[in-house]
């Protein structure tokens, strides 16, 4: 059948016998600035091969027909771009991208060509993961760099896909209330590693991330002034900024200062175990908050810990957000920063202007105030 600017066709083969047969399969024909474009439907159904031939027909009058390459290529090979980007820009999550990819998502979607794959397949891809217990937000973490895959292949020169699906995210109800208390604090601090206490202590007071601690050097501390100072390009942010020392902070690391350079004088980490950089300590820090009576506390609450200790001393919220290293102060508005403190001079303010408001109508507030006005406005009239 022969299409206005294109055609559709089954190919036909000779058999060694001398005998020619016609193939299941239904291709089409088209050009695109005089170049012959020939491809298989991938089906034994004709009309299906005439939507295909109408579609790329379209595709070519409306200036979004960028070859048979981006129709080729996988979503895997999409993956690797995705890894590409990463290494280039230094990420600090690669290593959990690179997890992600090989565990889960290149088994599953690896082979599926990008110009096929869409919400059906991502739906699938959900229901499975949900089958093997994933939460909501490790499947979103996932689905984001199957987004980040094809916004990168799109936007390449010439790009590699013709669209991005949709691809629909899960309500995550992962706002944490995790909270250490100071009695926890010392507790805790008691129980854990004698080379972890100090760095502890350090997330405790600043609520700085884990990793921006555990890729501190020496020469970042700063005894005579007080401060931490955490290089731009180290943060997640990739701002740099100043965590000031107060507490038990200047003890801790001054103890971990005599201990490192008489142990490990080659290692320039702050924080470091049998002459190496602290990488990784989940284990004992589990079984210390078991130990401590905080179950299931992640290190990570205690960035959480920090602003509510800051806010509660007076500390302005921009100030408590530039030594945490929050960007923006949802932090306040996702998590119960308010104290009680904090409630019970919002009361009492309340209190006091509502009183000002009875006097100044003349009348009292309080309802005994107001009984007692009734008694002392009639007494005249006795």
């Amino acid at each position: 059948m022969t299409l206005k600017a294109g055609s559709v066709y089954q190919r036909k083969k000779k058999l060694p016998d001398g005998t020619v047969t016609t193939l299941a399969h239904w291709w089409i024909k088209y050009r695109k600035n005089g170049q012959v474009f020939r491809e298989s439907s991938g089906s034994g159904d004709r009309q299906g091969a005439i939507r295909l031939l109408k579609r790329r027909l379209g595709e070519i009058v409306s200036g979004k027909f960028a070859g048979l390459g981006p129709e080729r290529i996988t979503f895997g090979e999409l993956a690797q771009e995705v890894l590409t980007d990463y290494r280039q820009n230094d990420r600090a999550s690669l290593g959990h991208v690179e997890r992600r990819l090989h565990k889960h998502l290149l088994p599953a979607l690896g082979e599926i060509r990008a110009a096929d794959l869409g919400t059906a397949h991502v739906k699938r891809y959900i229901e499975s993961r949900h089958k093997e217990g994933a939460s909501n937000a490790s499947i979103n973490r996932e689905l984001a760099i199957v987004k980040r895959a094809f916004h990168l292949a799109f936007e390449n020169d010439p790009p590699n896909v013709t669209r991005i699906p949709h691809i629909p995210m899960l309500e995550e109800n992962n706002i944490r209330a995790g909270f250490l208390e100071y009695q926890g604090y010392l507790t805790l601090r008691q129980e854990l590693p004698e080379e972890i206490r100090p760095l502890f202590v350090v997330g405790y007071y600043t609520g700085a991330r884990k990793g921006e601690l555990l890729s501190l050097w020496w020469e970042q501390v700063d005894f005579a002034a007080n401060r931490i100072v955490l290089d731009p390009g180290t943060t997640k942010n990739r701002q740099g900024r100043s965590l000031p020392i107060y507490g038990e902070m200047r003890e801790w690391l001054l103890i971990q200062k005599q201990i490192s350079d008489a142990q490990y004088p080659a290692c320039p980490y702050v924080f470091c175990r049998g002459g190496k950089p602290v990488k990784n300590f989940r284990k004992s820090w589990a079984l210390a908050c078991e130990r401590a009576g905080v179950p299931g506390l992640l290190f990570h609450d205690l960035r959480r810990t920090a602003v509510r200790n800051m806010v509660r001393a007076g500390i302005p919220e921009k100030i408590a957000m530039q030594i945490s290293g929050h960007k923006t102060r949802s932090v306040f508005d996702r998590y119960n920063i308010i104290s009680d403190r904090d409630l019970d001079l919002a009361a009492e303010r309340m209190q006091r202007h509502i009183q000002s408001l009875g006097t100044l109508l003349g009348t009292p507030a309080n309802p005994h105030d107001q009984e007692r006005g009734k008694e002392e406005r009639a007494t005249p009239l006795q």
